[in-house]
């Protein structure tokens, strides 16, 4: 297993937990992105990736992700499958969510991460395989 992929799945055990609260993992530029959904983008630095993440939440109590895998794509990216868990503040509904984050890892430090809002089009984007 190597450093990155470790790394990068001790960024995503305390978001398993509920817990977004961390971004030391993150470098001060960070590229965050949004691909596919109804508000992709894309935001440079902690602060702007911190406000979009909380913007999201927002919207949800007890919101929490499941992985579902984790793999290297490459030396420096690692894809992370997960599912969302959380209800809709205004509907009280908990809506089935699948999605992916390609992390990308250089010096120890995540200087780019997509947050995939379809997990079958970031697997087809790789040309990977579920």
């Amino acid at each position: 297993m190597s450093a990155n992929l470790d790394f990068v799945r001790s960024i995503y055990a305390p978001w398993e937990r509920g817990d977004f609260s961390q971004v030391g993992w993150a470098r001060p530029d960070i590229e965050y992105s949004i691909v596919g959904g109804p508000e992709p983008g894309c935001w440079s630095g902690v602060g702007a990736m911190t406000e979009r993440s909380r913007e999201q939440l927002r919207e949800f109590d007890h919101f929490r992700i499941e992985v579902d895998g984790c793999r290297e794509v490459d030396e420096e990216r690692v894809l992370v499958l997960w599912q969302f868990r959380g209800r809709g503040k205004a509907s009280g509904v908990e809506p089935p969510g699948t999605g992916a984050y390609l992390f990308q890892v250089r010096d120890g430090e995540v200087m780019k991460l997509a947050y995939h809002v379809d997990r079958d089009h970031a697997l087809a984007d790789l040309r990977l395989e579920e």
